[in-house]
């Protein structure tokens, strides 16, 4: 998507890739929940151990004219938007990995290395081509609902474009999500563009979406519940402690594991009453896919400047879909920020995506109680 140059900062992060190739930590972990009154909150982390992102909170206007890009270079698909976003890009560009536009529906991008793999594109298709870090932007530009995406992502073509700052086209797969709580996965499998349908509202990264769900068979044992007393032999057992009826939840960063265990915190989630509570819960379950630095790296000859970073989970996004809110917090600042997505006049804001940082100041606001004692 041609929207301006490349940033320094960019530049630089492509040389250090050219250095070594990208396998360590691109652990993201994307899930929904649905309060009482209908609020939908989709939320994901955003891992990424080799080097911090850059992201920054990215408003894209109505009217800005957008061109896809291809693989030869040709102008790509040309649209409008027509719907104002909300959302997180990164390597200093308007490259979005996740946002909510003005009507309530979400995307989130997530790496899918491996298995995404893009259809064969000539320069015929140019007029009809976008490039994978094009999607994201496109769906939240043109479409209100799961429908219109399903019908309008028919209409492109998703080609393997090279992203300049990773020296490759970007591997991924998509979580769409709508105010109603209905959700698919669009991935790129064997060259061809496939969508699932996911009720689960949960999502991780290789292998393909399907397999996960045939995965799941292999956990229906799960429960919140703690397993019963048993005698044996005249023999007393009682689980030691809390939570027995989990035992065999797998632990590890793999994404089969988060997916697991993503769907059953999910799925056992506490009650809640409307979206802003939804977000504590939000928070609380996303708590379990924090990923510490160098806790689950790949190789170690990975490209990587980890200068200033103080964790592989770089930063954490929910949006409420119903009350259109975008939460946020960073690994350097754990307090909850937001952007009231529904008092922003997208038609009155003029030229292209407006962007502030994440972090004013990358630090910790820590409250001193000392002298209220």
């Amino acid at each position: 998507m041609k929207m301006g140059k490349i940033s320094l900062v960019a530049l630089v992060l492509c040389q250090i890739i050219a250095c070594g190739a990208v396998g360590r930590a691109a652990a993201c972990t994307g899930v929904s929940l649905q309060a009482a009154d209908g609020a939908v909150v989709y939320g994901r982390t955003m891992e990424w151990g080799n080097y911090d992102l850059g992201s920054r909170v990215n408003i894209v206007p109505r009217g800005v004219e957008l061109i896809g890009a291809t693989p030869d270079g040709k102008p790509g698909h040309k649209w409008s938007t027509k719907l104002g976003v909300v959302g997180v890009d990164c390597l200093g560009k308007d490259l979005l990995l996740d946002g909510m536009n003005e009507a309530g529906l979400t995307v989130g991008a997530f790496y899918h290395p491996g298995f995404a793999e893009y259809g064969p594109y000539g320069p015929a298709d140019a007029a009809k081509t976008i490039s994978p870090s094009d999607v994201t932007t496109f769906i939240l530009s043109q479409f209100a609902t799961i429908e219109q995406t399903r019908q309008g992502m028919a209409k492109v073509l998703v080609a393997p474009v090279v992203e300049p700052t990773l020296g490759f086209p970007f591997p991924v797969h998509f979580l769409v999500t709508e105010p109603s709580g209905k959700a698919i996965v669009i991935e790129f499998l064997k060259g061809k563009m496939v969508i699932f349908d996911n009720p689960l509202g949960v999502i991780t990264n290789a292998p393909s979406f399907d397999w996960h769900l045939t995965n799941l068979r292999n956990y229906i044992n799960l429960s919140p519940t703690s397993l019963a007393n048993k005698k044996i032999r005249g023999l007393e057992l009682t689980p030691v402690g809390v939570g027995s009826g989990m035992i065999g939840l797998p632990g590890d960063f793999t994404p089969p594991s988060r997916f697991v265990r993503a769907v059953t915190f999910t799925q056992t989630a506490r009650p809640t009453a409307d979206g802003p509570e939804t977000i504590y819960e939000f928070f609380r379950i996303m708590d379990n896919f924090n990923l510490p630095m160098h806790a689950g790296e790949g190789p170690k000859d990975a490209a990587q400047s980890t200068r200033g970073m103080r964790s592989s989970t770089l930063w954490t996004t929910a949006y409420d879909t119903k009350n259109k809110v975008l939460y946020y917090h960073t690994q350097h600042n754990r307090r909850v920020r937001k952007v009231e997505v529904g008092a922003i006049d997208f038609g009155a804001l003029k030229g292209g995506p407006r962007h502030i940082p994440l972090d004013k100041v990358k630090a910790q606001d820590i409250e001193d109680v000392t002298p209220k004692f």
